[in-house]
């Protein structure tokens, strides 16, 4: 993995935050986080990160709102974002997914994921173009 690519963790579990910071980063990446949804707009803006792992229920800004922030705005309209959460079905990611592309995400992955396979679905998706840029 060369230059090393950078993903911004957005979540208000900071155990979340820091398990996927640790996996995340002994697969090579660097890892930025934020704590809610406003702190995750202004680093997306200011680290054009190469991935996004954004919770779908926070409080304040959830992250469909963020999605939409981000779609919105030209300079942020391209970044790659996958929502995470632990609701939902683990054994139906195709309605996951179809959820997750409804708002303005480029995929899903849950939370429940395990943790061995999590960089292989990270990696996945950094490699596959953005929403838009078909």
């Amino acid at each position: 993995m060369d230059p090393q690519k950078t993903i911004l963790i957005i979540d208000d579990e900071a155990d979340f935050r820091e398990i996927f910071s640790i996996k995340l980063a002994a697969a090579g990446y660097h890892i930025e986080t934020a704590s809610d949804g406003e702190e995750g707009i202004k680093k997306v803006r200011e680290l054009r990160p190469d991935l996004v792992l954004l919770d779908v229920k926070m409080p304040g800004i959830g992250g469909e709102e963020v999605v939409s922030r981000l779609r919105g705005d030209p300079a942020t309209s391209f970044t790659k974002i996958i929502f995470t959460t632990n609701f939902g079905d683990p054994n139906d990611v195709g309605t996951s997914e179809a959820l997750a592309k409804k708002f303005g995400a480029d995929g899903f992955i849950q939370k429940t994921e395990n943790i061995d396979t999590l960089a292989a679905l990270v990696d996945s998706y950094i490699k596959r173009k953005p929403s838009g840029e078909d």
